[in-house]
This record gives structure tokens, C-alpha cells and sequence, in this order.
């Protein structure tokens, strides 16, 4: 089966965290450690602490659209974040 829809969770070096989507998540975290994304260039470096794959392009990008709300941060940290 195909997943070709991820959304992944970074842990930036300031403690900050970045939400994001992709069609190609190795591309993305190259980008995102080489400094070419505004949001973590100046972050770095950044840590994969979740990714998530989906088959259906809609339940990605409304799973990203839901981590980045108030409830969704609060599930990002209880489920996805140690501390």
C-alpha cells in the first residue's frame, strides 16, 4: 500500500515544535537541516519526534490543520512529546 501523505513533527534546538505536510518527507527534513525552510533556519537543528502517512491527501492536510489548533497542540503533547 501506498502512503504517499505524511505529516511530521519536528523538535526545534530552541524548543520549539513545527507542524508540517509533505509528498516526499526525505526531501523535506534535508530541507529543513540544510536551513532552507524560514520557519527552522534559524532553529536548527531540528529533531523527527513523529510522522505520520496517509493514503488519502484530505486526512493529511486535515490532520496537520489539527495539530496546529489549540486541542490539537494540547493531543501533540500528550501523545507525541517526551519531556
Amino acid at each position: 500500500m501506498d502512503l504517499p501523505y505524511a505529516v511530521y513533527l519536528l523538535k526545534c534546538a530552541n524548543g520549539t515544535f513545527y507542524t508540517g505536510y509533505t509528498t516526499n518527507i526525505t526531501n523535506r527534513l534535508k530541507a529543513h537541516r540544510k536551513g532552507e525552510v524560514s520557519f527552522t533556519k534559524d532553529k536548527l537543528p531540528v529533531e523527527l519526534i513523529h510522522l505520520s502517512l496517509f493514503k488519502d491527501k484530505k486526512l493529511a492536510y486535515d490532520f496537520e490543520r489539527y495539530l496546529k489548533s489549540g486541542s490539537g497542540r494540547a493531543f501533540r503533547n500528550k501523545r507525541f512529546v517526551e519531556y
